[in-house]
């Protein structure tokens, strides 16, 4: 398996916050479970394999263009064949900028990105699997998502704005502050709970937590501190309440979690630890 991340050019990086390629010649199928990370996506399928997803019973094939809503639970995933992917990891806040529907309607869904977007994703899907080249692929990809942006009009506006309360929620606690946050934007809170839900597909409680467990994550990976000490800094009332979101968002305890047993999440931290983004 292979998982790289690429920066996006200046013109996107607010709205873009990586590109990845995601590339595996195995044909032995393998399962994983992917967690809530407050970020949508959109993933191009360029070889002959496929992803599946199991929101319910049984395991449902992905479509070529897919658009991952936000997650607020576990998803289980499924790698079969041989996958060459091409992924958009959008900022919370700028998803918006490129979907004609409120955010919030594709929560915990993988759906096909074309029945949203309209016939010129295709012809750029079409395009990404005659060209053999990464550079030349992302070239391909950015100036679609800019089209997007320039055809995004008056939602860039609300998404500006979005940006700004969701530093303020990261830098202060939400649950003391919500009414302040509101107030000094000349907007009520449940206008702001709106915007959120609307715009990101959380709204800023959940946003919180999604921070606040994906921090965990980290440091829980590390295991390089007690599960009491990570409660504490990661900003839990206690132990007890941090077992509680932590299972609810992965399923598992943070006692019996191992990175190993994931092999996505294996990936993206073998790649972070590794270097930067790179550059195309």
């Amino acid at each position: 398996m292979t998982y790289y991340e690429i920066k996006p050019g200046q013109l996107l990086q607010q709205y873009i916050k990586c590109y990845y390629v995601y590339e595996s010649s195995s044909t032995v199928a393998f399962e994983d479970t992917v967690f809530p990370s407050g970020c949508m996506e959109i993933i191009f399928n360029l070889g002959a394999g496929n992803w599946q997803t199991q929101p319910g019973d049984e395991f449902i094939t992905h479509p070529p263009i897919e658009l991952w809503g936000q997650l607020n639970r576990p998803l289980p995933v499924r790698s079969v064949g041989s996958n060459t992917m091409l992924g958009v990891r959008f900022y919370p806040h700028a998803v918006a900028s490129f979907l004609p529907e409120k955010v919030s309607l594709f929560n915990n869904q993988v759906i096909d990105y074309r029945d949203v977007s309209g016939k010129a994703v295709s012809t750029l899907h079409a395009q990404l699997q005659e060209t053999r080249s990464w550079s030349k692929r992302v070239t391909l990809l950015e100036a679609y998502l800019l089209k997007q942006i320039e055809q995004a009009g008056k939602r860039l506006g609300k998404v500006d704005v979005v940006k700004d309360l969701m530093y303020e929620l990261r830098h202060q606690d939400v649950y003391k502050t919500m009414e302040t946050i509101a107030t000094r934007y000349g907007i009520s809170a449940r206008y702001m709970q709106q915007l959120f839900l609307q715009y990101t597909g959380l709204t800023p409680k959940l946003y919180n937590q999604i921070n606040r467990f994906q921090h965990s994550l980290r440091l829980v990976t590390a295991r390089s501190t007690s599960l009491t000490d990570i409660a504490y800094e990661c900003g839990y009332a206690d132990q007890s309440h941090f077992i509680k979101e932590f299972k609810a968002f992965t399923g598992t305890t943070p006692s019996g979690y191992s990175i190993n047993n994931s092999p996505v999440t294996l990936a993206t931290h073998q790649q972070e630890e590794a270097s930067p983004l790179l550059a195309y």
